[in-house]
């Protein structure tokens, strides 16, 4: 079997740090719970994170220019948001299972397998980053096992 096995999103909720995660902006939310490709765009403006590529927690906020400098470019840490530490981990590769979260939610909305690494986001802006996935609200998450 070479498919990647892929958490259902019940147990991502229960167990939210037990894998990596990536943050889309609000303007990505709706087309992601319609079950949409997710694009490089939604992860590489301003309200979207993606992984810093260190492995160590930062210990200090980086000052305000270069935050505001990785704010307006995209690609990941998201300096100076609270909680941010989540996305400051190692670069994700293609074909990892990743959860997405969405800003300013406290919930993750997709499960998916990345078709490019962050890295490559992070360089090419643009292109499928996840084209299918478990999202909230499809038949996956509405089937009842009581």
């Amino acid at each position: 079997m070479d498919d990647a096995l892929m958490p259902h999103l019940r147990v991502v909720h229960q167990y939210p740090a037990a894998f990596p995660r990536i943050r889309i902006d609000r303007g990505a939310v709706r087309f992601v719970l319609a079950g949409a490709t997710l694009m490089a765009p939604g992860l590489t403006s301003p309200g979207g994170r993606l992984p810093s590529g260190t492995t160590s927690t930062p210990t200090a906020e980086p000052d305000t220019v270069e935050g505001e400098q990785q704010e307006r470019e995209g690609g990941g840490v998201g300096a100076g948001e609270e909680g941010d530490q989540r996305y400051s981990g190692r670069e994700l590769d293609e074909g990892d299972v990743v959860v997405v979260e969405a800003e300013g939610k406290e919930e993750a909305c997709l499960v998916g397998q990345l078709r490019m690494s962050t890295a490559k986001v992070k360089a090419l802006k643009k292109g499928v980053v996840v084209d299918q996935g478990h999202f909230l609200g499809d038949g996956l998450w509405r089937i009842v096992l009581e």
